[in-house]
């Protein structure tokens, strides 16, 4: 990055003039994180325990825990160190490796959540070809490649990024650095930056979004021709908390991107809801609305209390 005022750190400053709240918002992250990855990570447990869950939408499921995970410990545990410290310094290569995780773990779960509505299309439209499309290794070469080309995306937009001349003020009215508040610290942009962020839009959002859009016109025009009541009932449950989900995810993103750049507070509370929340929220709503997974979380909790009942015995 070509550095006008030679920028070595930036200042953090989410919640600078609420010095009386610092305790109570404090304690308000650490709870939501770590509810979060306690529900994310029982989520992992139990598909990996119960054979019966070795299928690949909870393979999916699996990998969206591992996003939600990630991406809070990515922003929530240095947010509370700046809280608790008063330090709210933060040195130039740890906000560009930030920025760099976090951009991975967007991309990744916009490919995932296209993947699990293709794996929904599949299993009710397609049946007796499930097996042989989403085969277990067909879904580990799935996951590899999400992974693989979020990664790629990321390196490709943080190069970019870094050839960005910054010239304003390196203070960032965010909890982390985020590419919308950077963009703000900077004069001057290079046009492949820009060309990146059209890539961007079009590859992982544009098409996915489009394409959950059919899968699930699809999807549906199977499930209302079923002549089972049963059948369309069980349909719909196996649709509903991926579609929770997306509703959740898509709107927070398109309402955060629609927000004005001189909206901070705005800004500020639709980044807290996307990196925070909507993580802690995901899992609770996969065990709420997915059988196996409630059933597979209820006889978890049967095991570890008939354990600790005869560990006192």
């Amino acid at each position: 990055m070509k550095n006008e005022t030679s920028v070595q750190y930036f200042y953090l400053l989410p919640f600078a003039g609420e010095m009386k709240m610092k305790p109570l918002i404090s304690a308000f992250f650490f709870l939501i994180y770590v509810v979060g990855v306690l529900f994310n990570s029982s989520i992992i447990t139990v598909i990996y325990l119960d054979i019966q869950l070795h299928k690949p939408m909870y393979l999916f499921f699996c990998n969206l825990s591992i996003i939600d995970i990630f991406c809070t410990s990515v922003t929530v545990p240095k947010l509370l160190y700046m809280l608790l410290s008063g330090d709210h310094i933060v040195s130039f290569a740890q906000c560009y490796t930030q920025l760099y995780i976090f951009a991975i773990l967007g991309v990744a779960e916009d490919i995932l959540l296209f993947v699990m509505a293709y794996d929904r299309y599949v299993a009710i439209c397609l049946p007796l070809h499930y097996h042989r499309i989403l085969s277990h290794r067909n879904c580990i070469l799935i996951s590899f490649g999400i992974w693989g080309a979020a990664s790629l995306n990321s390196s490709l937009f943080i190069l970019s990024a870094l050839y960005k001349s910054s010239c304003h003020s390196n203070i960032i009215h965010q909890f982390f650095c985020d590419a919308k508040s950077l963009t703000k610290t900077t004069c001057t942009t290079t046009q492949i930056f820009f060309i990146l962020i059209g890539i961007d839009i079009l590859i992982f959002v544009f098409i996915p979004v489009i394409c959950t859009v059919i899968s699930y016109a699809n999807i549906f025009l199977v499930i209302f021709k079923m002549k089972s009541k049963e059948s369309r009932k069980k349909s719909f449950s196996t649709c509903s908390s991926h579609i929770t989900v997306i509703a959740l995810y898509y709107g927070t993103c398109l309402t955060g991107f629609l927000i004005p750049l001189y909206s901070d507070v705005l800004d500020i509370v639709f980044n807290i809801i996307y990196n925070t929340v909507i993580p802690m929220i995901n899992p609770i709503i996969y065990s709420l609305q997915n059988a196996g997974v409630q059933s597979a979380l209820l006889g978890l909790v049967r095991v570890m209390c008939i354990s600790k009942n005869n560990a006192r015995n």
